[in-house]
């Protein structure tokens, strides 16, 4: 319950949807972005013309993605993910580069506001264009820190914290810290991947482990691993 996101420019991201022509593909790299797209898509009317044929034009153009929670997304809205072992928004920098051409047609990379800039700088490097269009903006869920103070009130302190997202991090962290005192020290911190390991890290958050891949089962082996060396 750190964040929850609202979209932004509805009007404009069903606007670039309808024009897969002018667009050499598309790069998602979070699953909220494919969430905002499919709120754009609800409408009855938009919905139907995505069915009928938007979608069909968008399918012979790739669709790149990170992790398999974003791909999973991508197919439910019936297109065909590319790049999902990817992991992170570097090794997808990468895969594109090595598939697409300098000065093609840009690729549409719907976004939020909290976006890294590791991505479209890599593929600016490259001569590769991209075309960012924010499409949901992340803030603090209303009832963060009343829930986590009910928790540490009735469950104690945690063995673990596990954080999926650099915006958790940001949002929780101070939170965490004052519930736990001086017993933070006793609180293994987990990671979702490398980008909010880096997060962690920057607030000052031993990072304990870091998945091996951003999927639950790597999560877990993560933890259970971590917990078991330290005898918890």
């Amino acid at each position: 319950i750190s964040s929850f996101f609202y979209l932004l420019l509805e009007f404009t991201v069903c606007k670039q949807l309808s024009h897969p022509e002018c667009y050499g593909g598309l790069v998602f790299t979070s699953p909220r972005a494919l969430e905002a797209v499919k709120i754009c898509l609800k409408e009855n009317s938009k919905n139907e013309a995505w069915s009928k044929s938007i979608k069909q034009r968008w399918n012979t153009k790739p669709a790149y993605v990170v992790g398999k929670a974003t791909a999973s997304l991508v197919e439910e809205i019936g297109l065909t993910p590319q790049g999902e072992k990817s992991g992170n928004a570097e090794k997808l920098a990468e895969y594109i580069c090595s598939r697409e051409k300098p000065n093609s047609s840009a690729l549409l990379f719907p976004c939020g506001a909290l976006k890294r800039e590791v991505l479209p700088t890599a593929l600016r490097e490259k001569g590769i264009p991209l075309e960012s269009l924010t499409v949901y903006q992340t803030t603090q869920h209303t009832d963060l820190q009343e829930s986590l103070s009910s928790y540490f009130s009735q469950q104690g302190i945690p063995a673990s914290v596990v954080f999926f997202s650099p915006s958790g991090v940001k949002f929780c962290i101070q939170h965490i810290q004052k519930l736990s005192e001086d017993f933070i020290n006793h609180i293994k911190f987990a990671a979702i991947g490398p980008t909010t390991a880096e997060a962690m890290e920057a607030a000052g958050i031993p990072v304990s482990c870091t998945a091996e891949s951003p999927t639950p089962q790597d999560l877990a082996a993560g933890i259970q691993k971590t917990l078991r060396l330290q005898n918890c």
